[in-house]
């Protein structure tokens, strides 16, 4: 079976004057639909109801809140660039995929039972 991860936005604390969102909790989970493994956290964010780019509560999609938690995870690479939120995004699901191919692995590798 194929390893699938999926992303998701498990909470999230706006202010009600403004809509703007200042926490957001997070969750990745790699499965196979046996074996999984879990990354999550938190992103503390600052928003700013004047600026161009401003999304309201009311009227953010799943997939703008997972663009900020993917921006969030950007490291520097080897060569001192920083990474695209895109490679953020693929380098923690390769982690996580990975201890999951690594528990199927180990699985595969041992057996239970008695002898007789």
């Amino acid at each position: 079976m194929a390893i699938t991860t999926t992303w998701s936005v498990n909470d999230m604390t706006h202010k009600d004057s403004d809509g703007g969102v200042f926490l957001v909790y997070w969750s990745l989970t790699a499965t196979d639909g046996t074996h999984s493994a879990q990354s999550g956290g938190k992103l503390h964010c600052t928003a700013d109801p004047s600026a161009s780019d401003f999304i309201a509560y009311a009227d953010l999609k799943e997939s703008d809140v997972l663009g900020w938690v993917y921006s969030s995870l950007i490291e520097k690479k080897e060569d001192g660039s920083d990474e695209t939120a895109a490679e953020a995004k693929k380098r923690i699901e390769d982690e996580r995929t990975a201890k999951v191919q690594g528990q199927i692995d180990r699985a595969a590798a041992n057996s239970s039972g008695v002898p007789w």
